[in-house]
């Protein structure tokens, strides 16, 4: 992991402080994109992108608990971009670029038609890998996010591997 991922994710360890089952969700989702990032062997750039937006892309759930009442995914891509600039001004040493699709990949990550990019395609495949299981999915709905969401080799291997039991 790269120095400025971890010291990202200590910031958002921390900005989740006492949250423990939403810090183990965004670990859980940055190790998944990671991987399958890797083994699909996405340019550095888009992979850093990618690690980024995954340590940090459920920010927006606090905000969106505050003012909403509700922790939906669609409050979510409101608040979270915001929410994100803020973590990664603070820290530094992000381009305009970075954050910029940070943000982008944050407001969007529970939109899952017209996904532009591997590093979206990437994100959405992870949170889907851990949402299902913490979720405790059926196999109708494990079998309905491999048709309609997975689209990379890993990670309908991941999918496959991981829920094998639940589809027999």
């Amino acid at each position: 992991m790269e120095k400025q991922t971890a010291a990202l994710m200590a910031a958002m360890i921390r900005y989740d402080r006492g949250d423990t089952p939403r810090i183990q969700h965004f670990v859980k989702v940055h190790d998944l994109a990671a991987a399958i990032g890797v083994l699909e062997g996405i340019d550095d750039e888009t992979q850093h992108i990618l690690e980024t937006a995954a340590v940090l892309h459920d920010i927006g759930i606090h905000v969106s608990e505050e003012k909403y009442g509700s922790s939906s995914g669609h409050y979510q891509e409101i608040e979270g971009p915001a929410e994100a600039e803020k973590l990664l001004r603070e820290l530094g040493g992000y381009s305009e670029a970075e954050i910029e699709r940070v943000k982008y990949l944050i407001g969007h990550h529970h939109t899952y038609k017209d996904i532009d990019g591997m590093d979206y395609q990437i994100l959405v495949e992870a949170d889907f890998l851990v949402n299902l299981y913490e979720s405790s999915s059926d196999a109708h709905a494990i079998a309905a996010a491999r048709k309609n969401i997975f689209r990379t080799v890993t990670g309908l291997q991941f999918l496959d591997d991981m829920f094998a039991a639940r589809e027999k």
